[in-house]
């Protein structure tokens, strides 16, 4: 919780002060009775008190008036709130190697189906756009609001030979300056993107990923990755047992350089809770949400109490 108007948090001191002149007129009222040396004469010229009774209900008025000074303090929570827009590339690795099987069923599949619930943890109205990369980079979906083509086209993924991890951040880019010549054109103001890049290998073929990284940084997208995979992940290629381990560095290195997140994922739960998280990370904000109305009603209802009790128990108030 935070507070919008913070100084007058100040005024509590006031409240602080009345517990203490309280508490000091107690003790006084205890010293006078301990001088008075007749005990049974005091007893006839003095009431009998309420004891415990009147201090609970000074105490329960003291807390009504905090409640209040504290919402005059304008306390906030923060709440989660979808994103009206944005601009997101899922460029995700169809090489080879993403048949190994370290992680069931296999990584090709097990990012099928992550995928695919990361493209329903998004808000609606964000843009989504899907660039498949291996030897090669391709813009499958370019920007759309349309999640069930983007469901459709993560089904029909083909695997290839080959990484071009550069490449794919490359034509991610290019899908999302596209996407916003074209609402230029139309007269709107181009949205926040990123890219989220998942891959569970080496870049072999292509431009250089410093290069992609330069040209990220310079068009002012962050790049988030995914390292998916195990370092002991093989493929069986005519007999031969090829390793196939995750480059962890290159990935985590694009992600820090051009402002975006690093993650990792050794099973399909992993992956499916990384990109759970990024959902909510790219898809959402928080925003303060005014929350001292229920600091007033509280306030009041706490003041009523104790005013009631006062009066039951001593027939005055406090």
């Amino acid at each position: 919780m935070t507070f919008q108007s913070p100084l007058w948090l100040l005024a509590l001191l006031a409240v602080a002060a009345l517990v203490a002149v309280y508490v000091v007129l107690q003790l006084r009222r205890k010293a006078y009775a301990a001088r008075f040396t007749n005990v049974a004469l005091l007893g006839s010229i003095v009431p009998k008190r309420p004891g415990w009774r009147r201090h609970l209900a000074f105490g329960v008025v003291a807390l009504g008036l905090a409640t209040l000074i504290v919402s005059l303090a304008v306390p906030s929570s923060e709440v989660r709130v979808p994103r009206e827009r944005a601009t997101v590339i899922m460029a995700v690795d169809v090489s080879l190697s993403m048949q190994a099987r370290d992680i069931e069923p296999n990584r090709f599949e097990a990012m099928q189906t992550a995928a695919k619930e990361f493209v329903d943890v998004l808000p609606e109205r964000i843009n989504l756009g899907l660039v498949s990369f291996a030897g090669t980079a391709t813009t499958v979906v370019p920007p759309t609001t349309d999640r069930q083509q983007v469901r459709t086209a993560i089904d029909g993924l083909q695997l290839a030979e080959s990484t071009a991890i550069g490449e794919a951040v490359f034509t991610s880019l290019t899908a999302i300056q596209n996407f916003q010549t074209s609402l230029g054109e139309q007269g709107e103001e181009a949205p926040p993107a990123r890219v989220v890049l998942l891959s569970d290998g080496y870049n072999t073929v292509g431009r250089d990923d410093t290069q992609a990284v330069d040209a990220a940084i310079a068009a002012g997208i962050p790049v988030s990755t995914i390292a998916f995979g195990t370092d002991y992940g093989t493929l069986d290629l005519d007999g031969e047992t090829v390793p196939v381990p995750v480059d962890r560095a290159t990935l985590e290195r694009i992600a820090d350089e051009t402002g975006g997140s690093y993650s990792e994922a050794a099973s399909a739960a992993e992956l499916e809770q990384v990109y759970a998280d990024l959902g909510s990370q790219i898809g959402y904000t928080t925003e303060p949400k005014d929350i001292s109305p229920w600091f007033v009603r509280g306030g009041v209802l706490v003041l009523l109490v104790g005013a009631v009790l006062s009066l039951f128990w001593t027939n005055r108030l406090v």
